[in-house]
């Protein structure tokens, strides 16, 4: 019979219960994204707003406590706090529509990859390669690109909804690991 040293097992344990917790905190934040889209996409605008606020100030006293930049650098590290700050605060008073506005640009952003993505893909056919694979690739990829650029809104909503699904999957997936890793 083989035993496995108290420090080994220690540290197998460790990992298992990581895995496991965070397995679990995905599941549950998959969940929470289904049952209420709306609220956690609030919450996330609320994170990304109490960060800009925060970063806001942290360059507002970079600019106006450093002694070692030059006058031009302190002044532009005050008003990119400002910037900051501004944004924050104007996010905070109204979460929802920044929300929404946040999922447009997301939506908009991806399009754009999408579309390059295609592009590029295109771009590789006079290389070695499977040329079909990668025409089908590209045409999906722009197709994909100019409805969500069309209607980047419910695209965010599409690939949030996702995310939330994936979530859950993923999350279950570890639990499983999770118990697994202690049975063997």
């Amino acid at each position: 019979m083989h035993t496995t040293a108290p420090s080994t097992k220690s540290a197998f344990d460790g990992i298992r219960i990581a895995v496991g917790a965070g397995g679990l905190l995905a599941l549950l934040l998959g969940i929470v994204i289904l049952v209420w889209p709306g609220k956690t996409a609030m919450v996330v605008t609320a994170l990304v707003a109490a960060y800009a606020i925060v970063a806001g100030v942290i360059y507002a006293a970079i600019g106006g406590l450093s002694r070692s930049k030059g006058g031009w650098a302190r002044v532009g590290h005050v008003l990119l706090g400002l910037v900051f700050i501004i944004a924050g605060v104007i996010a905070f008073t109204s979460l929802g529509q920044t929300a929404i506005w946040l999922g447009v640009f997301l939506g908009v952003l991806v399009g754009i990859m999408w579309i390059v993505e295609g592009v590029v893909a295109l771009s590789t056919l006079s290389g070695p390669g499977p040329k079909a694979w990668s025409i089908i690739f590209a045409v999906f990829s722009i197709i994909a690109g100019i409805v969500l650029l069309f209607a980047p809104l419910w695209g965010a909503v599409v690939l949030w909804m996702l995310m939330g699904i994936s979530l859950i999957v993923l999350g279950a997936v570890n639990i499983v690991r999770a118990i697994a890793f202690g049975r063997s």
